[in-house]
């Protein structure tokens, strides 16, 4: 798919993994519908993106609100092409079992709650405009990126919800794609490596040089423009689909 003129939902867009894709995706000359918590980092990026970007105030664990934001999406922009879901959250770096008793299960439900049901509720809503748009000349009417993590294979200690969550992800890829595959929309997961986002900012000097160095080739964090980079081939290549894509840079975590 062309993402020119095309119109895009990414969640988590005002950061990130999500704000570079937001800003590839622009530079393609898509319009794009910017789905974040965040107001004032949202409402500035698409500011900034001018008649191109609209932001919307969603918060992923809330089914009516990811409607409205769909809604906006399409009032403004007349459709919806591509839906990169990039919102998520931490596990909370809390063990099954730790001097602090057992995992509190108000926290694992909260981040399956975000990471895995939020993000179908977001796909789900999309793909149910996509199956309206008219087929291009390949017959494809849509495109759903994921956003898993390298955890979802190789959870560390007090990754447990976290781990869920993004094997979830990883785990409904076929189905959907062989799902949505008679309405010409395709879906593919990325499964990101250690990237230099917020989450990481606060990182020592120290703890991050010594996390570069576990890192295969490039020896690296790295940097949200490359996961835009890919989430754009995804949408050109048509033969991808039903896949879950590493993109870490050979990292194996131990």
């Amino acid at each position: 798919m062309d993402l020119n003129d095309k119109v895009a939902v990414v969640t988590g867009g005002a950061s990130g993994l999500g704000r570079a894709t937001v800003e590839r995706f622009a530079r393609e000359g898509a319009r794009v519908a910017i789905f974040d918590l965040d107001r004032e980092a949202g409402a500035a990026l698409a500011d900034g993106l001018g008649r191109r970007a609209l932001f919307c105030h969603v918060d992923v664990a809330d089914d009516e609100a990811i409607g409205a934001g769909i809604e906006q999406a399409v009032q403004t922009f007349g459709a919806i092409h591509v839906c990169v879901n990039c919102a998520g959250r931490g596990g909370g770096a809390t063990k099954t079992l730790g001097k602090n008793g057992r995992f509190p299960m108000d926290l694992f439900r909260e981040v399956i709650n975000i990471n895995l049901v939020g993000t179908f509720s977001v796909l789900s809503q999309a793909a149910e405009r996509m199956a309206a748009n008219e087929p291009d000349a390949h017959g494809e009417r849509g495109v759903i990126i994921n956003t898993s993590s390298i955890a979802a294979f190789e959870g560390q200690k007090g990754q447990v919800a976290y781990s869920a969550s993004k094997a979830g992800l990883v785990g409904i890829t076929l189905p959907i794609a062989r799902d949505l595959a008679w309405y010409g929309i395709r879906i593919v997961t990325v499964a990101p490596g250690v990237f230099e986002t917020p989450i990481l900012a606060g990182l020592p000097p120290a703890a991050k040089e010594s996390l570069e160095k576990s890192i295969p080739n490039p020896s690296r964090l790295g940097q949200p423009a490359e996961f835009a980079a890919l989430a754009h081939h995804i949408v050109t290549n048509r033969y991808l689909n039903g896949a879950t894509l590493r993109l870490d840079a050979a990292l194996r975590m131990s």
